[in-house]
């Protein structure tokens, strides 16, 4: 054993020496024989000068790629803010082409009503935008007109006719929001305080009375919502939309487009629109009093 273990610590002195060995490079001028330049280099200096030249070169390409532009051509190292960038392009090309489209159907209805293709009385349900002054004055009928006189003359001594805060809805006439079918209804007991209509996407959302846009803006849970601020103390709330088209300070009309249906929003599970009124800080079951 003690000879085996002086045999392998002399190979290691061996080894030691021969690698920390120094030769001499030296550069001789031809025609007068003189040294010009002399260089001693061991194995084990030679391998250190070259692993500090691999380490230099690998930082300065690191640094290269990190602190100039040329990163953006090698995969993996797009910039953050261009993708962004890009995102907010595609979205902004997205909504240019529904707006061209949205153009492109009204200039059509325009030239179909010059046209004499559209009548008159159906302008509100081609463009909602476009504003008709509608007579909703219905000529009652016979049996009708009874019926009331009737209805007036037991109510005459009714009590209820003393309150000072007279039913908002007295000569009120409610547009439906949206063409749709009713997929959940109103639950005050578990605070869904609105109806969820369903209807197809990027469908008009208008608005179902006139009123003043008093909030418009995108919120986590429930998308793009849209508020309108109508007389009597009345509200109504519009959430989920894809686009809203109004802004905050907007009158707007009865049956005029607010916003596009969609499907925005965490809490939303479909395409839909949810839809609250509200009556002095109280909810209301749109229900009671718009068919849908």
């Amino acid at each position: 054993m003690t000879q085996k273990k002086q045999k392998k610590k002399q190979g290691f002195k061996t080894f030691w020496s021969r690698i920390r060995f120094k030769y001499k490079l030296t550069f001789i001028n031809e025609d007068t024989l003189e040294e010009v330049w002399t260089f001693r280099l061991s194995q084990l200096s030679a391998f250190a000068v070259l692993l500090v030249f691999v380490f230099l070169l690998v930082s300065v390409t690191a640094l290269i790629i990190i602190k100039t532009p040329i990163r953006n051509y090698l995969p993996g190292y797009l910039d953050v803010e261009v993708r962004k960038e890009i995102v907010q392009n595609a979205l902004r090309a997205d909504s240019l082409e529904r707006m061209l489209n949205i153009q492109h159907l009204y200039l059509e209805n325009i030239a179909r009503i010059i046209g004499g293709d559209v009548p008159l009385d159906s302008i509100r349900r081609i463009d909602s935008l476009a504003r008709v002054d509608a007579n909703f004055d219905i000529p009652r009928k016979e049996a009708e007109a009874s019926f009331v006189k009737q209805f007036e003359e037991e109510e005459k001594y009714s009590l209820t006719v003393l309150k000072s805060n007279p039913v908002f809805t007295e000569q009120v006439f409610f547009y439906k929001p949206v063409d749709g079918i009713v997929s959940s209804h109103y639950q005050d007991d578990i605070r869904h305080f609105g109806v969820d209509i369903a209807a197809s996407s990027s469908q008009s959302v208008v608005a179902t009375l006139d009123g003043t846009v008093i909030y418009a803006g995108f919120d986590s849970d429930y998308g793009n919502v849209i508020h309108l601020q109508h007389k009597n103390g009345l509200i109504s709330i519009y959430k989920h939309n894809e686009a809203l088209l109004k802004e905050i300070g907007d009158h707007v009309v009865a049956g005029e487009a607010i916003a596009l249906v969609g499907n925005t929003g965490t809490l939303s599970t479909g395409t839909h629109l949810h839809f609250e009124l509200w009556y002095k800080g109280i909810p209301l079951n749109p229900e009671e009093y718009i068919a849908f």
